[in-house]
């Protein structure tokens, strides 16, 4: 699979038939990586997933797991037959956790997707992880210890903000991966999220993964908002 630096994008669409009509845009084209979330696997189930890996797209799981660590540990030994690329989980939930998650995804003969941790979601402001999370350390000193807690785990890397990329990094060590949402172009709107840059700006800032979603599949042509988003961050 493709490694440290490409474009990933988020398919959040809620039908098989939306992802698929999406991805034959691609027909003939460079085969992008994708991302399946919450609400595509949960309306279509693991055959999603193995269909969009059957025509040749790296795959990130992001559903995001966060339990108890052996119930972790049995949905990453059931996500790992999947042969998806990369999934997450959340780093508050502990590094026992984040272990067990580690455990379960590892197959016998020790290959596994590449495993990530949520450290605090791009929609998130210091000022609502502080009073409602009850959060007291600052954004960037509760994303540092996050990072360290995935490194310690074992981990191979996080998801944060393009503008956390370099303390991470700092953190953990270059080789740390960052997989980084919170993408927009210049000019854009923000939509949900708070903490954001555009793709040139996390190339410069560390990130080695972008994940971005409505600026490609909401663009009038998708194929070449996608083809913008690789000359302007690889």
């Amino acid at each position: 699979m493709r490694m440290n630096r490409d474009v990933i994008i988020a398919c959040d669409f809620s039908s098989a038939t939306e992802v698929f009509k999406f991805l034959d845009l691609f027909e003939g084209q460079r085969k992008p990586f994708v991302k399946i979330g919450m609400e595509l696997f949960y309306a279509e189930g693991p055959a999603i997933v193995r269909e969009i890996k059957r025509r040749g797209h790296p795959i990130f799981l992001d559903l995001k797991l966060h339990d108890i660590p052996n119930t972790v540990r049995k949905a990453m030994k059931v996500l790992s037959a999947l042969d998806v690329d990369m999934v997450n989980v959340h780093a508050a939930g502990t590094i026992e956790m984040m272990k067990a998650a580690l455990e379960g995804l590892t197959r016998l003969d020790g290959s596994r997707p590449l495993l990530i941790a949520v450290t605090q979601l791009t929609s998130t402001s210091e000022e609502r992880m502080q009073k409602e999370l009850l959060i007291g350390a600052s954004m960037e000193r509760t994303i540092s210890q996050y990072a360290l807690n995935a490194c310690e785990a074992g981990l191979d890397g996080v998801v944060c903000s393009p503008r956390e990329a370099g303390l991470v990094k700092g953190a953990c060590g270059l080789g740390f991966l960052t997989v980084t949402p919170g993408i927009r172009f210049a000019g854009a709107t923000a939509d949900d999220q708070v903490r954001i840059t555009t793709p040139a700006q996390a190339k410069d800032l560390g990130s080695d993964y972008i994940v971005v979603g409505r600026p490609i599949t909401a663009a009038e042509d998708p194929v070449a908002a996608y083809q913008r988003c690789i000359n302007d961050f690889i």
